[in-house]
């Protein structure tokens, strides 16, 4: 399944026989929670589930959104109705950086048939699509949690992954340059890493960019087809994006993933004995 897909593809699909499992994953970083958005109004038959609540563990050492536990990521995929072998798409606002984590989570889980909306909510109600406050009744799925899909990096990992590859961080130039820092408690990045923020992905509308640019985007920051990258952000969750960005543009495919440091900047700036880069350079 192609990891991203079109406004009209999953109207088409929807009103198709079979229609694919829709997921509302909006999010905004320090609230208020997406529910509230979702009660309001979202796609017809979409269930929801909430990036803190559902698809991270509690903020700790592991940092500020850590993998789930498999049982519990189970469990609330199962009450979304997720099912074995049965095609998910996930939405969120607009430009797919959350709704990539739970594609994301998806396929580390070992459930391949999952795509990201492109242009989100925002597209879909740009276009007079129908949206609805009406809560589905959804019948709980089935699907069993694999881990083990996708690769997963360490900071020794991510360390070396710097060092004799590539690692991309997703977050904004500033954040990257160590210029501010408004979330986690050191500024900089992982020396070595180089800087690919997530909102450069889309168009100015939250539109992905085709293969071609975004292929042409990643060569000019020295990613090549076969050298091993990884991304990272602040939190595990935009570089997702960074994950499914590189297998839309070639550089990656299924087979041979780009890696993920779940822990991110907010499990690798904890550690005063891990070194910090600061300004444009790796």
């Amino acid at each position: 399944m192609h990891p991203l897909i079109s406004t009209e593809a999953l109207a088409a699909a929807a009103a198709g026989a079979v229609p694919p499992v829709v997921v509302d994953v909006r999010w905004r970083l320090g609230g208020p929670p997406g529910r509230q958005d979702y009660e309001v109004a979202h796609l017809p038959g979409a269930s929801y589930l909430d990036l803190d609540d559902d698809l991270a563990a509690a903020p700790g050492d592991g940092g500020r959104h850590p993998l789930p536990a498999p049982g519990d990521l189970e469990r609330a995929l199962r009450g979304a109705g997720v099912r074995e072998g049965h095609p998910v798409v996930a939405y969120d606002w607009g430009d797919g950086s959350v709704a990539a984590r739970l594609w994301w989570l998806l396929r580390w889980a070992g459930h391949p048939e999952v795509a990201v909306l492109d242009g989100g909510y925002a597209a879909w109600v740009a276009e007079g699509r129908p949206v609805t406050a009406e809560v589905p009744a959804v019948a709980p799925g089935d699907v069993v949690v694999r881990p083990g899909g996708m690769p997963v990096l360490d900071a020794d990992d991510a360390a070396r992954l710097a060092r004799d590859g590539v690692l991309l961080d997703a977050r904004a130039a500033q954040r990257y340059r160590g210029e501010v820092e408004p979330v986690d408690p050191r500024a900089g990045h992982i020396p070595g890493a180089r800087n690919a923020p997530s909102a450069e992905h889309v168009d100015g509308e939250g539109r992905w960019l085709d293969a071609g640019a975004l292929a042409g985007r990643f060569r000019a920051i020295g990613v090549r087809s076969g050298t091993p990258v990884g991304a990272y952000c602040g939190s595990g969750v935009t570089a997702s994006s960074v994950v499914l960005a590189l297998e839309v543009a070639g550089v990656t495919d299924v087979e041979r993933p780009a890696a993920l440091y779940a822990g991110s900047w907010s499990h690798w700036c904890t550690d005063p004995e891990r070194e910090v880069a600061t300004g444009p350079n790796p």
